[in-house]
């Protein structure tokens, strides 16, 4: 486990985050004045129970929902201050998201799932054709490649949803439970290809998880409890199965079982 520089400004910032639904009669404060900072090349886990509000704080994070107050900052850029239009161009160009859900296009190819994020961006095919090739081969795809989704297995799946995500090289990867849909084997693999992006590549990624196996795998394990920041959990020198270990301790005095943990 490589050391993290922490002396560079933060590539996520989340200062005093609140989000309210409903009205004055039936208020429900999802999120309630939470803050923390993501480091580049971290690799950050979000836990907490059900209603514990790490959906709504992705949801603010990942610009497809509206904050109540405070500030979320990536990249230096303060992204609750942009007009919408902004906001969709900054989306498309600066983040990338790994869904439990691939949302692949069953009409197009792996490659030509892939490729679509830098279509989208205009960028030249000779350049689209040499990225497509240097992310599948990073992610182990490439065999794949002309194979339509309906071909390919779940984990492959994910692992293509998870190319279209790094391959216009975001400042942020956002994954939403991306273990969620896979057996066992095929979600070890992509923890693992999570690994390397972070380990090699310096990719920056923040994972909401409900499972404390695939939270192992992270660098720090964010715990939500009411909407507010519990405790956080760094690995540091840890062993994978170690951290494991602290991570359920963690989890119990969350006050449910791991089970609850959705």
């Amino acid at each position: 486990m490589r050391k993290l520089k922490k002396n560079a400004s933060p590539i996520l910032e989340v200062k005093r985050l609140e989000k309210y639904y409903g009205n004055r009669n039936n208020l429900t404060k999802a999120l309630a004045g939470i803050s923390f900072e993501v480091h580049a090349g971290e690799y950050v886990g979000v836990m907490g129970a059900s209603g514990s509000g790490k959906t709504t704080l992705l949801n603010c994070i990942s610009t497809i929902d509206n904050a109540t107050s405070g500030h979320i900052s990536i990249g230096g850029k303060d992204i609750t201050s942009l007009s919408q239009r902004d906001l969709a161009k900054f989306r498309r160009e600066q983040l990338g998201f790994v869904f439990q859900d691939v949302n692949l296009l069953d009409t197009l190819t792996s490659y030509e799932n892939i490729a679509l994020a830098l279509t989208i961006l205009k960028k030249p095919a000779d350049e689209i054709d040499s990225e497509v090739k240097k992310v599948a081969k990073l992610l182990d795809i490439s065999q794949v490649l002309d194979r339509f989704p309906y071909q390919i297995s779940g984990g492959q799946k994910q692992r293509v949803a998870s190319a279209r995500a790094i391959i216009t090289k975001p400042l942020l990867v956002l994954a939403d439970e991306p273990t969620g849909a896979l057996d066992s084997k095929s979600a070890q693999t992509l923890l693992i290809s999570f690994q390397q992006l972070v380990d090699k590549h310096n990719t920056t990624i923040l994972m909401v998880t409900h499972d404390a196996f695939s939270a192992s795998y992270c660098n720090r394990i964010l715990f939500i409890r009411d909407g507010k920041l519990f405790t956080q959990l760094a690995r540091g020198n840890d062993t994978r199965k170690q951290f494991f270990e602290k991570i359920i301790e963690v989890v119990s005095l969350l006050g449910g079982k791991i089970d609850d943990i959705t």
